[in-house]
Formats: structure tokens, sequence, C-alpha cells
């Protein structure tokens, strides 16, 4: 089936999708965005690959803001970094502030990354890198079998959300406190209003039976 390009899923939208509905549906659908430490962190990093580049390093050929695209699965995005071995195959490589940490909406990423390269250079891409700018160190990523259902399952389910505009309600747990829209989605007064609203529709049942 072919996928118009209208409806192509950004990666970065994916890996959004993962971390929270909610948060992707603000940035994606209503356009929303606010800075806090973490954005301007995070931003600031990745201004070291954000201009397209070829160059060799140690024999290896690296390019830099590589534009990605997988027309089977629909995605678009752009690569930080992708160092090419002397046979070709691909190796991702996204730049994260702060110190090496494991996150699976980061891993998605990557694995979305994997998804284009494979069918841009029709070579098997069995793993790629997160480099965390604080630490200087890169965490290794195999593209599993298992990430990559992950990423066949959620790209469906993000472009279904983003054709339907629909903004999915808020989750209220631990993924609030470091986000920049949490001002703007108000996590903690949408669900108490909620479970308010589903109090008083629970009470008003009951009076109607009895």
């Amino acid at each position: 089936m072919t996928i118009s390009e209208e409806d192509w899923v950004p990666i970065s939208a994916l890996q959004h999708f993962s971390y929270c509905p909610r948060q992707c549906a603000l940035i994606h659908v209503e356009q929303v965005f606010e800075e806090n430490l973490h954005t301007m962190r995070g931003q600031a990093v990745h201004r070291l690959v954000d201009t397209p580049d070829t160059s060799r390093e140690r024999g290896v050929r690296v390019e830099r803001a590589l534009p990605l695209y997988s027309r089977r699965l629909g995605l678009t995005g752009k690569a930080d970094v992708v160092e090419f071995g002397t046979d070709g195959t691909a190796y991702p490589v996204e730049y994260k502030h702060g110190p090496r940490r494991e996150k699976l909406h980061d891993d998605l990423q990557l694995a979305a990354q994997a998804f284009c390269l494979e069918e841009m250079t029709g070579k098997v891409v069995p793993e790629g890198a997160l480099f965390h700018h604080s630490s200087r160190r890169r965490r290794t990523v195999q593209i599993t079998a298992k990430l990559r259902q992950l990423v066949e399952a959620l790209v469906p389910q993000v472009r279904e959300m983003l054709r339907s505009n629909r903004l999915p309600p808020p989750v209220n747990d631990s993924r609030c406190h470091n986000c920049s829209l949490l001002d703007l989605c108000q996590p903690k007064l949408l669900s108490a209003t909620r479970q308010l609203a589903q109090e008083l529709s629970h009470l008003f049942k009951v009076e109607e039976e009895s």
C-alpha cells in the first residue's frame, strides 16, 4: 500500500508519541512548544550536528544532518550522524544531552532511523548508538526484533492521531516532571477534573437506579 506523503510520520513524532501521546499531539497537532532547561540543552547539543556535512574519519565516511525516509512505513526525518562502513553499512548515531541513560523512546527513534537507512541503502542496519553529550559516552543500541515490532506497531497509531487532530488525555505521572509542556498541558488539573466528572456521573447513575 502506498502511503501519501502528506500522511508520512516524522520520526520525532514517533519518539514523542512513545514517550507521551499527549506531548506528541501538543507538539505535532496543536503546534505548541515551550522551552525549559532540558530542551535548551538538547538544542545546544543538536546544533553541533545540525549542519549537513560529509567527512572521513579513520577511514569511515561520516554524514551529518542526513535526511531519512521510508516509503514502506511512511516515515521521514533526519539523522544527527550516520557512519558508513567500508561495505556501505550504515551506523546511525543520535546525539542526546545529559548523562548516559537507557530510555525506550530514544531506542525507538534509533530503530526508526535504521528502517529508513535500510530502505535507502539496501543493507541491514543491525545496530546504532546514542551519544550522551554530558558524559561523552556512546550507548550501543541493538536494533532488535522487539524494537522493530514496536516501531511497526506505533507508526500507524501516530499517523491516525495526526490525521484525527485528537488530543489524548493527560497521563499525570512521573513523565510530566521534566516536560517543557507541563504548564500548557495541565495534567494534574485536568486529571482531577476528569476524575470528579466520573465520580459525579457514577453518583447520578446510582441515584437514577435507586
